[in-house]
C-alpha cells in the first residue's frame, strides 16, 4: 500500500512534469491548429491522433508518484502554464485540466489506488479521453453530424490509450529501470506489468 502523504519530492517532481507538459501542451496547440488542420482538412476528427500527448500527465503522475490526486494536480497545472504561455484555445484550457485530471484520477480510484499495471493505466487514460472527448464536442464541435462525433470520440480515446496509457507505462518503466525512480514506490516495486 502506498503512503496518502505527499512528501517534498512529491510536490517537485509532479511540478517539474507539470510545468515541462504546460510546455508541451503550448506546442502541441500550435501543431493542431496549423499542421494538424492542414494534414486533416479532409476528414476533421482524425486529427484526434494526436490528441493523447494532452492526457499523458493524467496517468504518468499517478504511475510515477503513486499519490491520491498526482494526476489531477498534475494535468491542472500543466493547463495552467499553457494558459500562461498562450494557448490558442485560453483560459477554457483550465477545464480541460480539471476534467481530464479527475478523470484519469478515477481510474485509478476504481483500483483503490493499489493497482499502478498496465490495465490501471488504460482505464485512467480511457476516462481522461472520454472527458476530453465530450469537453471538445460540448465546445467546439456540437454541429458535426452523429457518425463524425462518434468517430471523433473513438479516435481521441484510442490515442489517449495508446499514447498516455501504454506509453505512460512503459515510460515509467523505463524510468525505473534507469533508477531515477528509486525515491519512488514505482521505482522499488515490480509490480507494472
Amino acid at each position: 500500500m502506498t503512503s496518502n502523504r505527499w512528501r517534498t519530492v512529491d510536490i517537485v517532481v509532479a511540478s517539474i512534469l507539470a510545468v515541462a507538459f504546460g510546455v508541451v501542451f503550448w506546442a502541441w496547440g500550435l501543431l493542431w491548429y496549423g499542421p494538424g488542420d492542414a494534414l486533416f482538412a479532409a476528414f476533421p476528427p482524425a486529427k484526434a491522433v494526436i490528441y493523447g500527448v494532452w492526457l499523458l500527465p493524467a496517468v504518468l503522475a499517478p504511475l510515477i508518484l503513486r499519490k491520491i490526486g498526482a494526476g489531477f494536480y498534475t494535468e491542472f497545472v500543466a493547463a495552467v502554464v499553457s494558459a500562461l504561455l498562450g494557448t490558442g484555445w485560453g483560459i477554457a484550457v483550465l477545464w480541460y485540466g480539471l476534467a481530464q485530471g479527475a478523470a484519469g484520477e478515477l481510474g485509478f480510484a476504481l483500483g483503490g489506488y493499489k493497482r499502478w499495471g498496465l490495465p490501471q493505466a488504460l482505464l485512467a487514460s480511457a476516462f481522461a479521453g472520454a472527458a476530453a472527448a465530450g469537453l471538445d464536442l460540448y465546445y467546439y464541435y456540437a454541429d458535426w453530424a452523429a457518425d463524425w462525433k462518434l468517430i471523433y470520440v473513438v479516435i481521441v480515446m484510442a490515442s489517449s490509450v495508446a499514447i498516455a496509457g501504454v506509453g505512460g507505462h512503459f515510460l515509467t518503466r523505463a524510468l525505473a529501470g534507469t533508477g531515477a525512480l528509486d525515491r519512488f514506490p514505482s521505482g522499488r516495486s515490480r509490480d507494472l506489468v
